[in-house]
């Protein structure tokens, strides 16, 4: 066990874990941030996406120990009332069905819209690879990003 110090949604926390602790473990088990999802624990599915230093990253695989010192974003700090242009554009499409996968698909796309903030098909399709959803949502997704992407 070691002590790390991270910053997480703005905020500065500090976890007693092993180096080698998935930070998807570290927000759920350790601060309570639950709303990032375990799907698959291989990086496969992207249920588990949140933002290290802006970029969407695989919390499942990544250890404590290289998110430390790094700012990271899970899903509650992606915007304090829910008003992201990304949220809001996934309930006007009315995205969710199961909901398992959406809090991975909202970062990826949050992610991809700060760096990208008018993408093509193909861009908005890549940038999305990975994330899996289980009911198929995959064309109301893509509305929705371009939606947002209108509003940011």
């Amino acid at each position: 066990m070691a002590l790390f110090n991270l910053t997480i949604n703005g905020k500065k926390q500090q976890v007693d874990v092993g180096p080698s602790t998935p930070m998807l473990w570290v927000l759920r088990d350790h601060l309570n941030l639950v709303g990032t999802k375990y799907g698959c624990g291989i990086a496969a599915c992207g249920a588990c996406t949140i933002h290290l230093e802006g970029t969407a990253t695989r919390s499942c695989q990544l250890p404590v120990s290289a998110a430390e010192g790094k700012n990271i974003t899970s899903i509650e700090g992606l915007s304090e009332n829910g008003d992201h242009p990304v949220q809001q554009a996934w309930l006007e499409h009315d995205v969710p069905q199961c909901g398992y996968c959406q809090a991975g698909q909202i970062m990826s796309a949050s992610a991809l819209l700060e760096a990208n903030p008018n993408p093509s098909d193909a861009e908005i399709e890549n940038a999305m690879d990975g994330n899996i959803c289980r009911c198929g949502t995959y064309t109301r997704i893509k509305a929705a990003i371009k939606t947002a992407a209108q509003v940011k």
